[in-house]
């Protein structure tokens, strides 16, 4: 595990990083560490004519090196030899992220740069998989369907989880042959840039894979920019729409979108309750809740809805809370004042609409910083405001029920379907579940991923528009082109 740290010690690349070096000029904005609210560094705002100047970059990266054409083991190479540089560099890639996120530093190292690594490096492997395939026509025709690289991927990434996310959108795009754009988060800007150096080091074509830094106005020009082929993003599902108009508005092009959640954990009677409260306490605690499929909506079965209260008010809060520089810390920060103070207000509103809160409830003082109790809210209904809005934070709402077709019912929410969780000993009920409920992931007695990479990740309904991770985050960095070869004599 690492040790603590110096948050003053910590050096960045506060700028751009275009065509393998870093850029900075223009009009500034200041980045605070999440923990204690300290402004720690600036970073420029890219506007339109430094977006243009990115995927240009791009673009002429492509032209000149041959990262689309050449042999694909080439790439893997190259891929796998950054995957080695990220493991190296584990403890500086950590404590960028450590103070500048809500990640603490025990987590950062050991879980998301080793990710960030294993997910780069499983991409590599997908580089020579994926050429298309012959057809069945004629005998006297060929066809073939040709799987092409876009050319330039623009990327948006956001702030929880941000190096991981980020290679998310990396690895499939390079591993296709594609050049990346990527616009990290304005909270947590400054992982990417490493990133992006060791890209180098490892061998990467200079302007293969760019980063511009910046607000949403930056993100609009970047999405609207007529050389990126196509956009994938992570953030929230209002975000997520006007990313579509943007796109369809500047001439059409695909968008891949992971957007917000409101994830259900069905708990039956039957389910072994030690570990459906270990798995609802875990999926609501990590990252102080601030996860898209964070299993925020508890819906449980009458008889045992006592005993598994109880196991949660004595499981949440069983927490470390502290500065994310800190080893000992597990528990970190809400992302900004701003964002605590808004789970806060949903809480309150709530309470007013008749919520019970059994535990927490309000803003944790003594750190410093944004941090907000866990929270368990129960006799909520449908419409209360816990239950129907993406809280980010770490609350939890309790609803019973009494028959099977009741609990699915509760399950599904009338917006968002990206994950749910489902805890039974039935495994009749734990596949019917998985028919009913309109998600994109859902878990069977756990509430988690692995670092099986292989299983994708996107949601139904307002939740996204196609997949991350798995073969099909690759295809969807692939366009597909037709060919037919009159082979008669």
């Amino acid at each position: 595990m690492s040790g603590d740290f110096d948050p003053a010690a910590i050096q960045v690349t506060a700028g751009h990083f275009i065509a393998g070096a870093a850029i900075g000029g223009g009009e500034t904005i200041p980045v605070a560490r999440p923990s204690d609210l300290v402004d720690y560094a600036e970073i420029p705002i890219a506007d339109g004519g430094m977006v243009d100047r990115a995927v240009g970059s791009a673009h002429a990266a492509v032209a000149a090196s041959g990262w689309a054409t050449r042999p694909p083991r080439e790439r893997a190479r190259i891929l796998r030899r950054w995957a080695e540089l990220i493991e190296a560099n584990a403890e500086e890639l950590g404590r960028i992220e450590a103070v500048g996120s809500t990640r603490p530093i025990s987590q950062a190292v050991t879980g998301d740069v080793a990710a960030t690594a294993d997910g780069i490096r499983f991409f590599a492997e997908w580089a020579d998989k994926l050429g298309g395939e012959v057809a069945a026509t004629r005998s006297d025709n060929l066809g073939l369907i040709v799987s092409e690289p876009y050319g330039v991927v623009g990327a948006i990434a956001p702030w929880n989880v941000p190096l991981s996310t980020a290679s998310w959108k990396l690895g499939p795009a390079l591993a296709a042959g594609n050049a990346i754009v990527l616009k990290p988060s304005e909270l947590t800007p400054f992982s990417a840039v490493r990133l992006a150096q060791l890209a180098i080091e490892a061998g990467m074509p200079a302007g293969i894979f760019n980063v511009v830094q910046g607000t949403g106005v930056t993100g609009d020009a970047l999405t609207r920019h007529p050389g990126i082929g196509k956009i994938s993003f992570t953030g929230s599902t209002r975000t997520g729409a006007a990313i579509m108009r943007a796109a369809a508005e500047s001439g059409i092009k695909p968008v891949t979108l992971e957007l917000g959640g409101k994830s259900p954990q069905l708990v039956f009677a039957d389910a072994d309750l030690e570990k459906a409260a270990t798995c609802i306490a875990g999926s609501i605690l990590a990252n102080s809740g601030q996860g898209c499929v964070a299993g925020s909506r508890v819906i449980v079965q009458r008889p045992i809805a006592d005993a598994l209260i109880e196991l949660l008010t004595m499981k949440l809060p069983q927490i470390r809370p502290g500065h994310t520089w800190k080893a000992a810390t597990d528990f970190g920060p809400i992302i900004s004042d701003a964002q605590a103070r808004r789970i806060d207000r949903i809480v309150t509103a709530s309470r007013e609409q008749g919520g019970e809160v059994l535990l927490g409830g309000g803003l944790m003082a003594g750190y410093g910083g944004a941090y907000y109790q866990p929270t368990i809210i129960a006799n909520v209904t449908a419409d209360n405001a816990a239950v129907r809005e993406e809280i980010f934070g770490p609350v939890l709402t309790l609803q019973l029920f009494d028959t099977e077709e009741e609990g699915f019912a509760l399950a599904d929410h009338p917006e968002y379907g990206l994950a749910a969780g489902v805890y039974t000993r039935d495994l009749g009920r734990g596949l019917r579940a998985v028919r009913q409920l309109q998600a994109g992931t859902v878990w069977v007695n756990r509430y988690s991923r692995t670092l099986d990479f292989i299983l994708p990740t996107g949601g139904y309904k307002s939740s996204g528009i196609g997949k991350d991770l798995g073969r099909q985050a690759v295809e969807q960095n692939l366009r597909h082109k037709t060919v037919l070869i009159d082979i008669a004599s």
